[in-house]
């Protein structure tokens, strides 16, 4: 039994990278190595550390902790994966407000 591919369709791999390709990555702020947090605050544990160069996707926003960084002070923190938040302080988004959706 074979499969066709169909066109317009995608497979499992094929529609990840189409996805992938469709979000924008943001880079971090230069020589930093960014906590990424648990929640949308200081206060809430450090789940990894991002490396220096890091570019990051957005895929909702939050108001948390207030943090002073290098764009800005700002209480908008950005969700970078399921559970995984960063301050907008510290990303280059090229604006002092919300870029993308509230998260629910």
């Amino acid at each position: 039994m074979s499969v066709e591919h169909v066109e317009g369709v995608e497979s499992g791999d094929e529609a990840e990278a189409v996805v992938a390709a469709a979000l924008t990555y943001y880079p971090i702020a230069p020589g930093v190595r960014l906590n990424v947090r648990s929640g949308p605050g200081t206060s809430y544990p450090v789940v990894k550390v991002l490396a220096e160069g890091t570019k990051v996707p957005i895929f909702c926003q939050t108001p948390g902790t207030t943090v002073s960084g290098p764009y800005g002070t700002t209480n908008i923190w950005d969700n970078i994966a399921d559970s995984q938040f960063v301050s907008d302080a510290y990303v280059r988004t090229g604006s002092d407000g919300y870029i993308a959706a509230r998260c629910a």
